[in-house]
């Protein structure tokens, strides 16, 4: 019994080993790759030296057919796969390179990898590929034309590169063609018109280079697309005919080129359609969707703006009933918004900013999730007794006025409030909900009386304008709960209160303007916390502040110290649905200038107007950020500090009306971007620096110095032309204002009574031409935003 049993078990054993062995060797000789496709992959791999610390490092001690992003067929062992998408390869695919020599590869994924050079001819040699992308990498040169010979291709993906030239004919090759991705390069020309070759193309993408002319009739032939792109490009001309044929079209951008003509119909009789963008363009004419498939419409989002179309907003456009995202800012429509639009029952998000659109803002609206309306005509608002979800509510610069609206205090989800440049009046309502707010702006409005004390629970918001309006009283101490504020703007109206310190600890305020009001008394007070660690920028000029700053003032402001270079974008934040800009006014440059939006890496400090007195703190050295210093109109004494040769990036400096005695720093004319400066009205004396910046200022920026001398080739005929009969009469600034004032009440008290009175009739008389002459200017830096 007991010989059965281990002779049972022993056959049992011989049996499952013979098994696993013949299955061993049957994968085996599936799976071990050629010795020519190993070596191949190898010579490659010291071309493009590849990180031997991944998991599946490639040597010969692994069968290469197991290598990582290696596979191979089945039955000949051939690579048929290479897929090495987001490895850093950081080298040029050279045209002898091994890679050809895998004959039999269809799918070759060389995305992110961090190639570089030209794309070689060579490529052409792998017939047999289906799939090729080597998108976002550094690749240039012009698309080689041997890429016709790869006729088997399904997609072909070349985006996100640096190539040039044009596309070249030999792509009406891909008969097979489903996805051809060119777009993010630097192309140009015209699309082939072999592009109509390609019937059975879902997917083209050509966005974002310089690609110019018309769209090839022969475009009429890709009835099977799917996606089409080429956004932001060159294209003239008028939008191919004919479009209703396209009836797998689901995604349709020309926006951002130069195409002309009437609004385009036939394009929305299709009704497949889920997005579509004519935005930035120059089409004209009214709209119209007379040719809609309203029943079976997909059409979701909708964005017709920065076009020339006029005229109504039709009807129809209720017919697109799951529209959820619609804009036609930046057009020239005309009337009120129609009540048809009420049937968009998914629509959230709406833009008919900077229109010519009247009348009352209808109560449907109050559903959506996002509306912006600004620049407009509207002067009214409808209630509505439906739920309201809106979020984002911007109707600035419109023609509304009377008391604020208080259902707006009902908007619990609201997020951005901006209800500037309009005419409202009386108080700002306490019931005002700041709680989920991250923008509230309500300048240049009428608004009065006190500021009341609504920032308790205001955690979220990032930017508070309340300027040019009415306000007074003190500044509500529960600004301080505000943490995620950066910027704080109350500018010209009739705040009066001592220089808020306290603010100073919020850790992200980058902008605080309290310009023209009537604040008071020092700005440092000892034991007072003075650290603005994050400020950027501070305007307190024309207020009533007095008292000396100590030589430490600016030493923690440390956003003004050099920092890494920032990206050349603007001040503002993202919300869920839109961006908005920080903005401001300021002098710069002895020039008031409104700033739709402030660029990251502007710094400035304005302190003019003011009272202040005793030595420039020298601690003012450390803020090599700063590009604006003004302290002009105060009472600051001593030597000009040599430090502020350290403010490298410095462009304008303005020190005018103080009592500064001895000599302007020689070393102030190595900065190189100073480009506007004003020493006028002070106590100086000696030679002015003979830097190339010096020797371009006005004369007028150096005069009532009565010991300063080497003006000669500044104020001589040679420094500012006379001006033509065809030239505007040059303003004076309003230094030279103040200069003219001065000497008129002289005047007053000296004999010569009658010049006095002469002038006195000419102010009176003809004081637009006293304007001209002698008023202040005043410039808008305007950048277009929603």
């Amino acid at each position: 019994m007991m010989n059965r049993t281990h002779c049972y078990w022993f056959s049992s054993i011989i049996t499952i080993f013979s098994f696993l062995l013949i299955h061993a060797l049957a994968s085996l000789s599936l799976q071990v790759c050629r010795h020519d496709q190993r070596d191949a992959l190898l010579e490659f791999r010291d071309e493009f030296p590849i990180d031997a610390s991944s998991p599946s490092p490639w040597n010969k001690s692994n069968d290469c057919c197991f290598w990582e992003g290696v596979t191979c067929d089945d039955k000949s062992g051939q690579v048929i796969l290479l897929d090495l998408n987001n490895t850093s390869l950081n080298n040029s695919l050279k045209s002898n390179s091994s890679l050809f020599r895998l004959q039999y590869l269809r799918h070759l994924d060389l995305n992110s990898c961090h190639l570089q050079g030209e794309v070689p001819s060579s490529l052409g040699n792998l017939s047999r590929l289906t799939f090729l992308d080597l998108s976002y990498n550094s690749l240039v040169g012009e698309i080689p034309g041997s890429i016709g010979n790869l006729n088997q291709l399904r997609n072909l993906s070349l985006g996100s590169n640096g190539l040039i030239g044009e596309i070249p004919s030999s792509v009406g090759n891909f008969s097979h063609l489903l996805e051809l991705k060119l777009g993010y390069n630097l192309l140009e020309g015209e699309v082939p018109a072999s592009i109509g070759n390609l019937k059975e193309l879902r997917v083209m993408w050509l966005g974002n280079n310089s690609l110019s002319g018309n769209i090839p009739i022969s475009f009429a032939n890709l009835t099977k697309l799917s996606y089409f792109s080429i956004t932001s490009n060159y294209f003239t001309s008028t939008l191919p005919s004919g479009m209703s044929g396209f009836h797998n079209l689901e995604y349709f951008d020309v926006s951002e080129n130069s195409f002309l003509g009437p609004f385009p119909k036939s394009l929305f009789s299709i009704s497949s359609l889920q997005q579509v963008s004519l935005a930035g363009n120059q089409f004209t004419g009214p709209l119209g969707f007379s040719n809609t498939s309203s029943s079976s419409s997909k059409l979701q989002y909708l964005t017709l703006a920065r076009n020339r179309f006029d005229g109504p907003i039709p009807e129809s456009i209720s017919e697109f009933l799951n529209l959820g995202a619609l804009y036609v800012n930046d057009n020239k429509l005309t009337g009120p918004i129609p009540r048809s639009t009420s049937k968009l029952v998914n629509l959230e998000y709406l833009c008919l900013s900077n229109n010519i659109l009247e009348g009352e803002i209808p109560g449907f609206l109050w559903r959506l999730t996002a509306l912006w309306l600004s620049r407009n005509f509207f002067s009214s608002f409808e209630k509505s007794s439906q739920e309201t979800l809106i979020e984002e509510l911007n109707v600035r610069s419109n023609s509304f006025r009377g008391p604020f609206p208080h259902w707006i205090c009902k908007l619990e989800g609201l997020r951005l409030l901006d209800l500037s440049n309009n005419l409202f009046n009386g108080s700002i309502p306490p019931c005002l909900r700041t709680s989920n707010l991250f923008e509230l702006n309500l300048q240049k409005n009428s608004f009065s009386g006190t500021l009341p004390d609504i920032f308790t629970n205001a955690t979220e918001l990032r930017s508070f304008d309340v300027s040019l309006n009415q306000l007074e009283g003190k500044l509500p101490k529960s600004l301080i709960n505000c943490k995620a504020l950066q910027l704080v703007n109350v500018e010209s109206n009739k705040f009066r209160d001592k220089f808020p310190s306290w603010l100073g600890s919020l850790p992200t305020l980058h902008v605080l303007s309290l310009r023209s009001n009537e604040f008071y008394g020092p700005l440092y007070r000892r034991h007072v916390s003075n650290a603005f660690q994050s400020l950027k920028i501070i305007d307190i000029s024309h207020n009533g502040f007095t008292g000396t700053l100590p030589p430490y003032y600016f030493f923690e402001w440390r956003e003004m110290t050099p920092l890494a270079e920032e990206d050349d974008w603007y001040m503002g934040n993202v919300t869920t649905y839109s961006t908005f800009y920080q903005s401001m006014e300021m002098v710069n440059k002895g020039v008031d200038m409104s700033f739709d939006r402030i660029r990251q890496d502007f710094r400035a400090i304005d302190f003019s107007g003011n009272r202040l007195y005793g030595k420039i703190p020298e601690s003012i050295g450390f803020l090599k950020g700063l590009r604006l210093l003004n302290l002009s109109g105060n009472a600051f004494t001593s030597d000009i500090p040599r430090v502020l040769a350290n403010l490298t990036n410095l462009e304008a400096l303005d020190l005018s009306r103080n009592k500064l005695s001895g000599q302007i720093p020689q070393e102030l004319g190595n900065l190189s971007f100073l480009s506007y400066m004003n020493f006028s009205h002070n106590l100086l004396q000696g030679p002015v620096p003979r830097g190339t910046q010096f020797q371009r200022q006005k004369c007028s920026s150096f005069l009532d110095n009565p010991g300063l001398f080497g003006l000669e080739d500044i104020c001589g005929e040679t420094h500012v032309p006379n001006p033509t009969p065809s030239q505007q009469p040059e303003e004076l600034s309003e230094s030279e204002e103040q200069i003219f004032n001065w000497v008129a009440v002289a005047i007053a008290y000296g004999p010569g009574v009658f010049c006095g009175l002469v002038i006195g009739h000419i102010f009176t008389s003809h004081n637009q031409w006293f304007t001209e002459k002698f008023g202040r200017r005043k410039v808008r830096v305007t950048t277009r935003a929603r």
